[in-house]
Parts: C-alpha cells; sequence; structure tokens
C-alpha cells in the first residue's frame, strides 16, 4: 500500500497546486477591475471640477449680461432725466438710476465671490489633475505586472496540468474513484498523516486497531470519523497524546 499512498500523495499535492493556481488565476480580473475603478475615480474626481468651473464661468457670464443690461437702463434713464422738464419725472429716474447703480454693486460684488470660487477650483482641478497623473503612472505598472504574473501563472498551470492525466492513470480505478469522491467531500486534503493517534483532516482520536492497520501498510485505511484516507511515514509520531 505505501506504493498506492505515495501516488496518491503525489497526485494530491498536484491537485492542491492547479487549484491553488487556478485561485490565483481567478484574482487577477478583480484586480484588474479594482485598479480600473480607482483610475475611474480619479478620472470622474477631475471631471466633476471641470464641470464646477464651467458652471461658475457660466454664471459669471450671465452676471457680467446683468450688469451691462443695468448699465443700458442707466443709460435710458440718464437721457429720459436730459430730455424731461418735469421734476416729479426726473426725481423718479433718478431714483431708478441709483437703483440699477445699487443692483450692479451686488452684481459685481457676487462676480468677485465667483472670481474667488473659480480660483479655488483651479486648484482642486489641478490636484486632480495630479492625481489622475499619478494614478495612471501606478495602474500602468501594476496592470504590467498583473499580467506577468498572469503569464507566469498561466504557464505555471500548463506545467501542472502537462502530466496530471499520467498521474491519475497511475492510481488504480477503484482507489481514484474513492479520492476523488473525497476531493468533492472534504476539499484538498482527501489523504492524510496520523500523529499522535489523531487524524490529520478531522483531528479526531482514532482507535489503536486504526492506528495499527495504518501503520501496517498493507490496506487503505480510512478515518472512521471523516472518511479521509490515513497514512503513516517513519517520521510521525504514533504516541497518543496526553
Amino acid at each position: 500500500m505505501r506504493d498506492v499512498i505515495e501516488k496518491l500523495l503525489i497526485l494530491q499535492d498536484r491537485d492542491r497546486k492547479i487549484v491553488r493556481v487556478h485561485a490565483e488565476l481567478g484574482n487577477i480580473k478583480p484586480e484588474r477591475d479594482a485598479l480600473q475603478r480607482r483610475l475611474n475615480g480619479a478620472q470622474q474626481a477631475l471631471d466633476a471640477a471641470k464641470l464646477k468651473l464651467k458652471q461658475i464661468e457660466t454664471e459669471r457670464k450671465q452676471l457680467e449680461l446683468e450688469v451691462e443690461a443695468k448699465k443700458q437702463q442707466i443709460e435710458k434713464y440718464s437721457l429720459q432725466q436730459f430730455q424731461t422738464k418735469k421734476n416729479d419725472e426726473y426725481k423718479a429716474l433718478a431714483h431708478e438710476i441709483d437703483g440699477c447703480k445699487a443692483a450692479i454693486v451686488t452684481l459685481e460684488d457676487q462676480q468677485l465671490e465667483l472670481m474667488e470660487r473659480a480660483d479655488e477650483v483651479q486648484k482642486e482641478i489641478a490636484a486632480a489633475n495630479q492625481t489622475l497623473q499619478e494614478m495612471k503612472k501606478l495602474a500602468d505598472s501594476q496592470a504590467a505586472q498583473l499580467s506577468d504574473r498572469e503569464q507566469s501563472l498561466k504557464r505555471q498551470l500548463a506545467d501542472f496540468e502537462s502530466n496530471h492525466d499520467e498521474l491519475t492513470a497511475a492510481v488504480e480505478e477503484s482507489v481514484l474513484a474513492r479520492y476523488q469522491r473525497l476531493r468533492k467531500q472534504r476539499g484538498e486534503s482527501s489523504v492524510v498523516g496520523i500523529e499522535h493517534s489523531v487524524c490529520g483532516g478531522c483531528h479526531m482520536k482514532l482507535p489503536i486497531q486504526i492506528v495499527i492497520s495504518c501503520q501496517g501498510q498493507n490496506e487503505l485505511v480510512s478515518c472512521p470519523n471523516c472518511g479521509r484516507i490515513l497514512y503513516y511515514a517513519r517520521h510521525m509520531d504514533l504516541a497518543v497524546a496526553e
């Protein structure tokens, strides 16, 4: 049975490596997606800052138009003042002119506020652009590393799978079926050693007869608790744990 166990352990080790590589390959896409999300986030922050500046410019131009309209009204009222001979009309027009001048002062104050906001947003744009450029460099570097790792893993997988069929074929059909069934039920550790009379899979204490049978290596022995295939090697301690 020692030869059978050795073949199973070799096959199990190969299966573990294949599973590990598949898992690592499966992580590549999520890592790429996360990288792209961070890059998109930096781009969106820059776009948002630019949009904010554009909105400020639109508001500022609107205020300029309103100021110009008020100035034109002042010219209109001033001309009417020049043309009127009635004192009441003159005073009313003067009142309208004063109102336009006050409105212009308010509008110009709003323009100054918008200019200050625009300066702040320009700084936001510069910072967001710097962040984006740094993110692009980092993304390019990490994307290249991911591609290299992916290619390396694919080569490893191809190497591990190259003679997997031979390793499988080397195991007796009935034993292989038992091993594969256990893999589905117990995962990667289907063939486990015993130490201190304890199963290396479920860690339950084994009956002495099971331990002796396993040490004898005359037949395949299963753990009565979890069903895993048991094996014994010289470095293992069969003494019962205290």
